[in-house]
């Protein structure tokens, strides 16, 4: 099992890296919304509220595919992914959810901007 000290370690290293992009620290919310405007791949534009809470979304299912959570289904013809889910996250304390989630999201920032710190293999469970 990862130690805390180590998620830690990884979480500041995502941190510093957004820190750094966009001048400040991003919250959770924000980095679920960042991830959604990478995987949906069309750059800086303005998006209604709907579409936000659609990124965060599609920023779920992106950082939980790979545990088998959600399945890539496809593309509609805006350029919206859709996911399909195989299996629901249970009985989690609020704060079990957040860790989960960066875990995750360490795990996403390693493969797609290479995150230093961390083994891939420790981070999943």
């Amino acid at each position: 099992m990862i130690e805390n000290s180590d998620i830690n370690i990884a979480w500041k290293e995502v941190e510093d890296m957004l820190t750094a992009r966009f001048g400040k620290i991003p919250n959770l919310e924000a980095i679920l919304f960042l991830i959604g405007i990478q995987e949906l791949g069309k750059g800086r534009k303005k998006f209604t509220k709907e579409q936000k809470e659609d990124l965060m979304h599609i920023a779920m299912c992106t950082l939980l595919a790979p545990d088998g959570y959600y399945r890539f289904e496809k593309y509609d013809n805006d350029g919206w992914p859709h996911f399909t889910e195989l299996k629901k996250v249970h009985g989690m304390k609020l704060e079990e959810q957040e860790e989960f989630l960066k875990k995750h999201i360490i795990q996403y920032f390693k493969i797609n901007h290479n995150l230093s710190q961390i083994d891939s293999n420790s981070i999943h469970h």
